[in-house]
């Protein structure tokens, strides 16, 4: 399938990719993500493997929306945070190891 990563045409495969990430140890997760294999990796670094460019010449909207169109599951950022069921200050606060003051 042809796909535009960083205004450059790429003809890729669901097997290449697969194979392309055969071996490579993910990186920890901080944004959005996808699912190869059996690991997930950050979509920015598989970006970085298939069109062998620098992270930085594309976005990680253009990788997720291309790896969508092959099949592969992508999850954003938001789907790593799990509910916590807190407001904001408290998170906050939280984060910062000191409580909430009411």
């Amino acid at each position: 399938m042809r796909v535009v990563i960083a205004r450059f045409p790429f003809d890729l495969l669901k097997t290449e990719v697969q194979e392309a990430m055969k071996g490579i140890k993910a990186e920890p997760v901080t944004g959005d993500s996808v699912f190869i294999g059996r690991r997930h990796y950050p979509v920015k670094q598989v970006g970085e493997i298939i069109t062998r460019q620098d992270r930085r010449d594309f976005s990680a909207g253009e990788v997720t929306r291309a790896l969508s169109c092959l099949g592969f599951v992508c999850r954003p950022t938001a789907a790593l945070v799990p509910p916590t069921g807190l407001t904001p200050l408290e998170t906050a606060s939280a984060l910062l190891g000191r409580p909430a003051r009411a």
